[in-house]
């Protein structure tokens, strides 16, 4: 499929939201002011929401009619074991060249945002992935890191970066083909997260793109997200199920890319389960040699609260209460 559409409609903006009534507005009038010289719609998938988000999609819905087109629920379908949303409800509904994506409660912050990516996919069709620095707007107590930057300075990402990168990609920063989620392999419906499994679809096919320019902001800490959600229960046996749905995401996406990305992949795999002993604080692996190319990306700041932990575990807890809860 070309990615060609029958409308004159550029972009779709790829919106998932539950239970956002404190933020679905920043995020839908962050879309609305940008300023474009084409066309572009609004998909929100409202997951039955059950503090009134639906309401203030229906009143969007009615003061910008054929623009902001919400899909709204009455049973949770995350709850039914639909993991990724987006392709399941939004995706095949869009009907632009593009689609960019962003969660309800995260928002956009330049009016230029949408039209600097789209400019740069049009002069280069071979791009699969274009995607920019974001911030970090926090919800709550916390400490965390002040923006999402994976990269100094404005550069082409190769498809082995994409697969196996140090630092994540914000979701609201990611912008892409439509053509590239016509029809979804084996390995994005598989896979526990949304986000992944488009930049791996878009590494098989082309290259990436990164503006070093905070375009947009994510939302840290919000009740309800995927990632406070994850934490809750048995957040141990949630992690080694994680890496495992993971692990074979890497083998069937191994499969579908005939071994061409095989050194990323296992690079890829590897992080991923690294990444969940450090969530649950497994120091024997954290440690490591086996794994100390992974220990040097994680943040200085996160370095020193392991090793306080490891180290003076009273004293970790004493801060950890003290600036957390």
């Amino acid at each position: 499929m070309s990615g060609k559409t029958d409308s004159n409609i550029m972009v779709s903006v790829n919106c998932v939201t539950f239970n956002h009534k404190d933020y679905i507005r920043q995020a839908l009038d962050s879309f609305l002011m940008q300023k474009t010289d084409f066309e572009f719609e609004i998909l929100v998938h409202d997951d039955a929401s059950t503090d009134g988000t639906g309401e203030i999609l229906k009143e969007y819905e009615r003061k910008y009619p054929g623009k902001v087109l919400p899909l709204i629920q009455t049973e949770n379908q995350y709850s039914q074991g639909i993991d990724n949303i987006s392709g399941a409800f939004n995706f095949p509904r869009a009907r632009g060249k593009y689609i960019f994506m962003c969660d309800g409660d995260d928002f956009w912050v330049s009016p230029d945002k949408m039209q600097k990516q789209v400019d740069y996919m049009e002069a280069h069709p071979e791009c699969t992935l274009c995607i920019h620095s974001a911030k970090i707007h926090l919800v709550g107590k916390a400490v965390t890191e002040g923006k999402m930057r994976p990269y100094c300075g404005n550069k082409v990402i190769s498809p082995e970066e994409i697969v196996d990168k140090s630092s994540g990609y914000a979701m609201s920063a990611m912008a892409f083909p439509s053509r590239l989620v016509k029809e979804l392999p084996d390995y994005y419906v598989d896979c526990p997260v949304g986000d992944t499994p488009i930049q791996m679809i878009a590494a098989s096919v082309g290259y990436g793109y990164y503006f070093d320019e905070p375009m947009s902001a994510y939302r840290v800490g919000v009740a309800g997200s995927w990632t406070v959600e994850g934490k809750s229960g048995d957040y141990e046996n949630k992690q080694k199920t994680y890496y495992e749905r993971m692990k074979k995401v890497y083998e069937e996406y191994d499969v579908a890319t005939g071994g061409r990305l095989r050194e990323a992949i296992k690079s890829a795999d590897r992080r991923t389960y690294y990444h969940t002993m450090v969530n649950t604080r497994q120091f024997k692996e954290i440690l490591n040699p086996e794994y100390r190319r992974y220990y040097k990306e994680l943040t200085k700041r996160t370095q020193f609260f392991i090793q306080l932990e490891h180290r003076f575990p009273g004293l970790y807890e004493f801060l950890r209460r003290k600036y957390h809860s």
